[in-house]
């Protein structure tokens, strides 16, 4: 099943920045917000990222808690997100 990819002007904004979190790196959803330019929308940029249509190309993973908890992968808390920002981790350590 295809998902809609018409996206609000903020959702889009909120996906750009999520492109330059750099590999193997997270940044919270404040920095997500502050970034652009909306740094009370810390809630609003957890709804955007959960309708991101393109998560192997958009890392929405690499978005985490302020108090470190990594939070949701896709609405669901079943560990994923937690796997892949560690495997990413790992990668970068290999690649270096």
């Amino acid at each position: 099943m295809r998902k809609n990819v018409l996206m609000t002007a903020f959702q889009t904004k909120v996906l750009k920045a999520t492109l330059e979190i750099p590999f193997g790196e997270t940044r919270t959803y404040a920095w997500v917000a502050r970034r652009i330019g909306r740094p009370k929308a810390v809630r609003a940029v957890g709804s955007a990222l959960r309708r991101n249509p393109w998560p192997l190309i958009i890392p929405c993973h690499r978005v985490v808690r302020s108090d470190g908890d990594v939070g949701k992968y896709a609405g669901k808390d079943d560990g994923r997100k937690a796997r892949l920002i560690a495997l990413e981790r790992a990668l970068r350590e290999k690649l270096r």
